[in-house]
């Protein structure tokens, strides 16, 4: 076993462990601390592509891949609205630049230590005595674990819990068909019947763009079934021929209501998809994980539990509610998703998924909805928790 032991462990350098290494590594109040990461695979064949938003200059700008200040909502019916982002930019990363960038930075901090080691076990107390497959014993004060935790494999199906699923590709076309500056939020013109699903589109020039159609809905697909309607929508959305597909990318994300907060405590602290940290309603997660880490921060300088108060109780009950009407009518998802875009400007909308918004505006959102149909759901979860 190593003699060290570490102020804080972080278990998994993802987008999550990076985000809270580097706050820790750049904030002056923890300088004297020290920091362990363990990551089991830091040699990385792939990488993810993130996309964001946020209001003016932000701290990735200068890896930033493309940004856009338009977009495009279009409905069933074809009708498009053309949406100016006013105050916030869409912005993408793409994760080698990220990991590349936290890397960097990180080797250059005296005070973190960066390990090759799978965690296999982490025996709770002070301090945490943290096993690895190799054999490796490692002790920290406190430990950052981005592991999911197995009681949410046993205990998912009873929370609201759909997937984000989806298949997409950057595709070169012969002429010039797209314009760079907007990029297109949801396009429900071609729908997999009795589904959430839908085709998202990021220009990167007129001759190239990632094309990529996604589902929120409980039950994964075939693969054939994502290009078939990626290979549909280009012929007859986009109205394209001759085009190549540079890259591919997929992927499943969890969209739940699961309470992965409640495995934090004095010891530990479940970061990223296992802590929650990916927006139950809407699958984004990057930024989310620079804002949870920040949290984590203040809650330490104040010696509070570190992962304690992440996320407001309403904004817990709006994913739910949100949830649990997709899983229950996934059919709907398309007209919920209209009335969303077409009753409030999008500057509200981003400021209620970023739990930004006063109780008042709130309202005023979920009242542009099926009241009905919400109306049912809500009553369904007061009744079961009553009894």
């Amino acid at each position: 076993m190593e003699s060290t032991v570490y102020d804080y462990a972080i278990i998994g350098a993802g987008a999550a462990g990076l985000h809270l290494a580097l706050a820790l590594s750049e904030d002056p109040f923890f300088r004297s601390k020290r920091l362990l990461i363990l990551e089991k695979d830091p040699e990385r064949n792939t990488y993810p592509t993130w996309c964001f938003w946020e209001k003016g200059k932000g701290k990735w700008d200068h890896i930033i891949s493309k940004s856009w200040n338009k977009t495009i909502f279009t409905g069933q019916d074809g009708t498009s609205l053309n949406l100016d982002l006013g105050a916030y930019t869409y912005k993408m990363v793409n994760g080698k630049d990220f990991y590349r960038e936290a890397q960097r930075k990180l080797k250059d901090s005296e005070q973190t230590t960066w390990t090759r080691g799978e965690v296999i076990e982490v025996i709770q107390g002070r301090p945490n005595r943290i096993k690895a497959k190799s054999g490796d014993e490692y002790m920290a004060n406190h430990v950052f674990d981005s592991r999911i935790d197995p009681d949410f494999f046993e205990e998912r199906g009873q929370y609201s819990y759909l997937k984000q699923h989806f298949e997409g590709w950057v595709i070169e076309t012969k002429e010039e068909v797209f314009d760079q500056d907007v990029f297109t939020m949801m396009d429900y013109r071609l729908v997999y019947p009795g589904t959430t699903s839908f085709t998202y589109i990021l220009p990167f020039s007129p001759d190239k763009a990632l094309v990529e159609y996604t589902f929120f809905s409980p039950d994964l697909v075939e693969k054939d079934i994502y290009q078939h309607y990626l290979k549909w929508y280009i012929k007859d959305f986009l109205q394209v021929d001759d085009y190549k597909v540079i890259s591919t990318e997929s992927g499943v994300i969890p969209m739940t209501d699961y309470p992965f907060h409640q495995h934090n405590n004095e010891y530990l602290t479940k970061i990223g998809t296992a802590g929650g940290w990916v927006k139950g309603s809407t699958g984004y997660s990057f930024k989310n994980a620079e804002r949870k880490s920040q949290k984590i921060l203040d809650n330490l300088r104040n010696n509070k539990i570190p992962g304690s108060q992440m996320s407001e109780n309403r904004f817990r009950a709006y994913d739910t509610l949100f949830l649990d009407v997709l899983y229950s009518h996934n059919e709907r998802g398309p007209a919920i998703f209209r009335d969303m875009y077409q009753k409030n400007d999008i500057e509200t909308i981003f400021s209620f998924l970023d739990e930004e918004t006063s109780i008042r505006k709130e309202i005023k959102i979920m009242n542009t909805f099926d009241r009905w149909l919400f109306f049912k759901v809500a009553l369904k979860h007061l009744l079961a928790s009553n009894y």
